[in-house]
């Protein structure tokens, strides 16, 4: 038995289990009690940092571990928000987020620069490399963002743009005066960052994509993908490093490189959230709280008063940054809130200039003590300011996020959505993470429209559809929907035969939308197999069947096939919202081939979703030319068919040759064939109505209604 007297308990502590224990009751405790007090629990973090440091209780030393997990938590940080930034937004705003960079670049520089020369007294290389410093900022608060869902808006958007751009120019202007100091300025020193940064970018955007879309296609191990996906961002941003910029921009462009392969609803980006708010982003908020000196505020004016300015300037540039931002663009004043409180932290960047200033020495004092690029008063002042502008980026991004993620939730209610039902049919256990992820996918974010899992087992014997089977499917499946923090209802049953089962299971829970998968032995003779057939007859509701031959993330491209006359069936909007829904997820772009009726419907389609995803309309007339879709697929495109039952609207005799087309012609392409909602046989008067009378008017044009009035007066003077 180890004693407890033979524990070394001197501080600061030694023991690493100790250290390690006391990191996570802080990292368990600190959020729960700060928000008791309506306090950010980043600056719960902070402060706790603040107490068990060096310049606090002294618990811990911040050591190469701390430093280590700190760095790792501060790239963390980067690689998410580029991971979760929305493609299509980022590039809508990408004008927006150049002059916010430029803006928040230059004034912060411009007025650091001239306070420090004018009321500091500083000289003109430490007054432009402080200027330089307070230009930069660290995305601290936007774990806050993540937590109210509010992640891909275009004010965040704007400024994680934003905020690379004032970064580089930042740290270019660090190696300027550096090589001004030292007197490195020549045509070489551009040629290594103009080159080294040509180079950086190739790799990150056009190599990165290569190797990730090959590796998610021949490894679908979860633990491997995770692992995989953070040694390519520490990759980037090794390569950043030398590359002459700062590690935070090689982690957050690797994030924007790996963007489309990490789809939001997945269970790997479930795995990379839990593990760094949970890890990683906590430790390096405690390391923050590390570096903080209280100290200084009693060690003379000199520290107070540099720390003044800096304080006075980071916060007021930041501000009239947002501010002008705000009026160029008509943003609201939320907005405007949100982007002052993620652009006014400082630490990453500016803790890299501030140390780089200080360890320059330009000359000693007559008694032998170093001058330094940036006095020990700015490396003091510049701790304090850390402390104000975390303490202050929380505080306002916090109240904006909430009050945006309310107006979120208002804009983004779904039309009957209340009315919505997914099924997901399962039936092997290889397609049920395929089939999972797409049926998750077919309803927005945060939607309460319920999603069902079915197995139906039968009376055939030799099939291989045990009970036992169909249990350790449905378990698969609620397990991979849980790990996305997503619930399934699990359904199972037995029946005569699984069609039946299916059917009956439809109308019991009012199904909507019915996912299934195409059967294993599918032939263009027998493409869909008797039970597909038998639910296509005597189902009416949206069915998409999916045949899936690698995984969705790796998808390119969504081509889809729209028959003439589509726009007239019940279903068309609904359809199509339900495929733009899995493009906007998927960060695909949907291409729809209609004929010139129908692109007009489409077009208008479109332009009543908000923040949808990038829509392209061509013309395609001829069905006839139905294999032209073979040339004009990729291997890495998800072909769509929107399809017809028979007697109904866009039902054309073209569409009887699909399942030979897709059976012989598409082997190497996933695909999804997608039956409209329709109306049942017989009159259904909402689903006319629905129709915008375009099938009323098709019926008026064809005679039936006169033929019908008239077969009903010979019965009446019969009688």
């Amino acid at each position: 038995m180890v004693l407890l007297s033979t524990l070394d308990l001197s501080l600061p502590l030694k023991n690493p289990v100790i250290i390690f224990s006391l990191v996570l009751f802080i990292i368990l405790f600190a959020p729960i009690l700060f928000n008791k007090i309506k306090v950010p629990h980043i600056i719960g973090l902070i402060i706790s940092g603040i107490i068990i440091g060096p310049y606090g209780l002294n618990l811990l030393l911040r050591d190469s571990s701390i430093v280590l997990f700190g760095t790792v938590g501060l790239l963390y940080i980067m690689f998410t928000a580029g991971l979760e930034i929305d493609m299509e937004e980022f590039k809508k705003t990408k004008l927006k987020s150049m002059v916010f960079g430029l803006l928040t670049f230059v004034i912060p520089m411009l007025l650091g620069a001239f306070a420090a020369y004018y009321f500091l007294g500083f000289s003109i290389p430490s007054s432009v490399l402080l200027g330089s410093m307070l230009s930069t900022h660290t995305l601290l608060a936007y774990p806050i963002v993540s937590k109210y869902g509010i992640a891909r808006i275009r004010a965040v958007t704007l400024t994680i743009g934003g905020t690379i751009i004032t970064d580089v120019f930042s740290l270019l202007a660090l190696a300027l005066v550096i090589g001004m100091t030292k007197g490195d300025i020549g045509p070489a020193f551009w040629l290594r960052i103009i080159f080294g940064c040509i180079i950086f970018g190739c790799i990150i955007f056009y190599i990165f994509p290569l190797i990730a879309r090959w590796f998610f296609k021949k490894f679908d191990d979860n633990i491997s993908q995770y692992i995989f996906v953070l040694a390519m961002v520490f990759l980037g941003a090794f390569l950043a490093e030398v590359a002459g910029l700062e590690a935070i921009i090689g982690a957050f462009l690797s994030g924007l490189a790996l963007n489309r392969f990490i789809p939001h609803l997945s269970t790997l980006m479930g795995r990379i959230d839990f593990v760094g708010n949970a890890f990683f982003i906590p430790f390096f908020l405690i390391s923050v709280g590390m570096l903080v000196d209280v100290s200084v505020l009693f060690n003379g004016w000199g520290a107070i008063t540099v720390a003044a300015v800096m304080i006075a300037v980071a916060v007021i540039s930041k501000y009239l940054s947002a501010l002008l931002t705000q009026k160029v663009f008509s943003l609201s004043g939320d907005e405007r809130q949100l982007i002052f409180g993620l652009s006014t932290a400082r630490v990453g960047a500016t803790l890299a200039i501030v140390l780089v200033g200080y360890n320059i020495i330009l000359s000693e004092t007559a008694s032998g003590e170093p001058i330094r690029l940036l006095s020990e008063d700015v490396l003091n002042g510049t701790i304090l300011m850390i402390l104000v502008t975390c303490t202050i980026s929380s505080f306002a991004v916090e109240k904006a996020s909430q009050v945006l993620a309310l107006k979120q939730e208002d804009n983004e209610s779904v039309t009957n959505e209340t009315n919505e039902k997914i099924l997901i049919s399962l039936a092997y256990p290889e397609t049920v993470t395929e089939l999972v992820d797409l049926g998750l996918m077919l309803r927005p974010p945060k939607s309460t429209i319920p999603v069902y899992v079915l197995h139906v087992t039968d009376d055939e014997k030799g099939n291989g559809n045990s009970p036992v089977k169909g249990r350790r499917i449905i378990e698969k499946a609620v397990k991979h929907a849980a790990a996305t923090e997503n619930i399934l209802f699990p359904v199972t049953r037995h029946d005569i035969n699984i069609s039946h089962g299916i059917i009956y299971t439809i109308k019991e829970h009012n199904i909507t939308d019915i996912l299934i998968g195409l059967h294993h032995n599918s032939e263009p003779q027998d493409f869909f197999g008797p039970k597909a057939e038998n639910i296509l007859k005597r189902v009416p509701e949206a069915i998409y069947i999916y045949k899936s031959l690698q995984p969705f993330n790796t998808l390119k491209r969504m081509l889809v096939a729209v028959p003439l006359g589509a726009e007239l069936e019940p279903g068309f909007m609904h359809w199509f919202i339900k495929l733009t829904t899995i493009a906007k997820e998927a960060g695909m772009p949907v291409f729809f081939y209609a004929d010139q009726n129908t692109i007009p419907e489409l077009e208008r389609a479109g332009q009543k979703l908000i923040n949808s995803a990038k829509i392209i309309l061509m013309e395609f007339n001829n069905w006839d030319d139905f294999l032209i879709f073979n040339s004009e697929l990729e291997s890495d495109d998800l072909f769509i068919v929107i399809t017809s039952r028979k007697d109904n609207v866009s039902y054309n005799e073209k569409l009887e040759k699909l399942p030979y087309y897709l059976g012989s012609y598409f082997k190497s392409n996933s695909f999804i064939i997608v039956y409209p909602r329709q109306l049942e046989q017989g009159i259904n008067m909402e689903n006319i109505q629905q129709s915008e009378h375009s099938l009323l008017e098709k019926i008026s044009e064809s005679g039936t209604i006169a033929r019908v009035g008239s077969s009903l007066k010979k019965i009446f003077k019969g009688r």
